[in-house]
């Protein structure tokens, strides 16, 4: 564990309205960006006034509201907005799997954000100084084969999908890796500025080097008041407009993903009832239309009982139906045997908390591990038994572009 500023003194918290900031990410310093951006409005933050290594095994999130208990508790603070994300803030992404190390969080130096027509600056210490050198392109992009190859990940999906029609579970959600060099350093700005400008209605993020722009809220809490959109059920993009409405029409009346999407709702519905007062699901998905795929979805909503912050709510829901599968700890056990690589943060948790315990968590899909000239990309989808092994690939395929097109422009 470390706490930096060098002490274990109280952290100084400073929080004061500003103008309008513009573009929030081109205020980011080069230097470990931090980012949780939705249709322009969000948080952005760089420093780091504390960080943490979260232990892996199943208590990690207690353990890890234990931790910012202890570092934001006794933080001294001066808050002149008084708003959700306001105050102390720590940005934090788990691992999808519990024993996997990986897990990290942060609270910066500086958080610049944005919200409903409002603006303000949290600095934790004195003010960040950051040198705001120009975005640098990466280059040319090679991609080469990550744990799997493609044939090997048919192979897998195959044998996923016998194992489902011979009743050891309902569904399990398997993905594959796909590792990008780029010739020059990648700068973690430039694959944020293309993902918030072409996915504006997902969640653009950045912690800790994954990077990715997510279209499922895992959790959202505001006071007592929680939404979660599920996401469950995917088709590519069509060709043109008749395709499009073909291809969209033809997810809406398949078996198959409507089966997945009411198993993901289940599994929603199962972990948020014990922690809610009132809870609400749609009987029916709506179409989620993405500029490279489309997705059946739902909308949650719910009030919370108890005043759980939002990472007891997080703790309780990962993993979902999915981005795991049914029944959950089958369908873990399953992708442990099968998939044949370590996800670290892809469909694990990532988001922002704050001092009260509101926040916004969405689950880690369509993103990358960057490193130096380095990014490793992830992908998956829903196995069932029916599922055919090369249409799951092309389906992968299609969700690599959102990085592939992060990194390449």
């Amino acid at each position: 564990m470390s706490v930096a500023l060098g002490t274990t003194r109280p952290l100084p918290v400073r929080t004061t309205p500003v103008g309008d900031p513009g573009d929030l990410l081109a205020s980011l310093p080069r230097t470990a960006p931090y980012a949780w951006i939705r249709n322009g409005e969000g948080l952005v933050g760089w420093g780091e006034a504390a960080r943490v290594a979260v232990p892996p095994g199943p208590g990690r999130f207690a353990w890890a509201r234990q931790w910012l208990a202890t570092v934001l508790g006794d933080a001294q603070v001066h808050d002149d907005v008084r708003t959700p994300g306001s105050g102390a803030v720590a940005f934090g992404s788990f691992t999808f799997d519990e024993d996997s190390h990986g897990s990290v969080l942060v609270v910066p130096r500086a958080v610049l954000a944005r919200r409903d027509g409002h603006a303000w600056l949290t600095t934790v210490g004195e003010a960040p100084l950051e040198s705001f050198t120009p975005v640098r392109d990466p280059g040319r992009i090679s991609y080469g084969d990550g744990s799997l190859t493609a044939p090997e990940w048919e192979h897998v999906v195959a044998r996923a999908a016998r194992r489902i029609r011979e009743g050891e579970l309902e569904k399990v959600v398997l993905a594959r890796d796909l590792v990008a060099t780029a010739e020059r350093p990648i700068d973690v700005r430039l694959l944020l500025s293309r993902l918030a400008a072409r996915y504006p209605e997902c969640y653009t993020f950045s912690v800790a080097g994954l990077v990715g722009a997510t279209p499922e809220l895992l959790i959202r809490r505001t006071g007592q008041e929680i939404e979660s959109l599920v996401l469950a059920g995917t088709t590519a993009r069509g060709t043109g407009p008749a395709d499009d409405l073909a291809r969209g029409a033809a997810l809406f009346a398949s078996a198959k993903d409507r089966h997945e999407h009411e198993c993901a709702i289940a599994s929603v519905r199962h972990t948020l009832a014990p922690l809610c007062s009132s809870l609400t699901t749609p009987d029916e998905p709506e179409l989620l239309v993405l500029p490279n795929v489309q997705h059946l979805a739902s909308h949650v909503t719910g009030r919370l009982a108890d005043g759980a912050s939002v990472l007891d709510v997080v703790a309780a829901m990962h993993p979902t139906a999915a981005v795991g599968g049914t029944p959950t700890k089958t369908a873990i056990q399953v992708i442990r045997e099968l998939e044949g690589m370590d996800r670290a943060g892809y469909a694990g948790p990532v988001g922002w908390i704050d001092a009260n315990g509101d926040g916004e968590w969405g689950i880690a899909l369509r993103s990358g591990q960057v490193q130096g000239r380095r990014a490793r990309l992830f992908a998956g989808g829903g196995i069932m038994g029916d599922s055919d092994p090369a249409a799951e690939l092309a389906e992968a395929q299609a969700k690599f572009r959102v990085m592939q097109y992060a990194l390449e422009g």
